[in-house]
C-alpha cells in the first residue's frame, strides 16, 4: 500500500536549502520513491498556512518510506537541510 511524507519547510538559508535539493532526489530515487510534488506557494482554501514550502514523496510502503528517512544517505542531506530550515514531516499511508 503506498505511503506519503508530506513535508512543512521554512526556509531559513535558501543557498544551503539549494544544496538540500540537490543531494535529496537521489536518495529518494534510491529507494524507489519519487516526489509527487515540490511546491510554494501554497494556497489555503480553509484554514492557514505559513510555511515556505510543501513537499510530499511516494514510496512503496511504509517501510520503505522509513527506511529512506533513516538511511545514511538521507542523514547526511538532512544534516545540511536542518542547518537551512526547519521542517516537520509526516508519515502517511493510504
Amino acid at each position: 500500500m503506498p505511503a506519503y511524507i508530506i513535508v512543512q519547510v521554512d526556509i531559513s538559508d535558501p543557498q544551503q536549502y539549494e544544496s538540500y535539493k540537490k543531494l535529496t532526489p537521489d536518495t529518494v530515487k534510491a529507494f524507489g520513491g519519487k516526489f509527487v510534488l515540490r511546491g510554494n506557494p501554497v494556497e489555503a482554501l480553509e484554514g492557514s498556512w505559513d510555511h515556505d514550502r510543501l513537499v510530499m514523496l511516494e514510496f512503496a510502503d511504509k517501510e520503505t518510506a522509513r527506511q529512506w528517512y533513516y538511511s545514511k544517505e538521507y542523514q547526511a542531506a538532512k544534516e545540511i537541510r536542518e542547518s537551512a530550515a526547519q521542517a516537520n514531516f509526516f508519515l502517511v499511508e493510504s
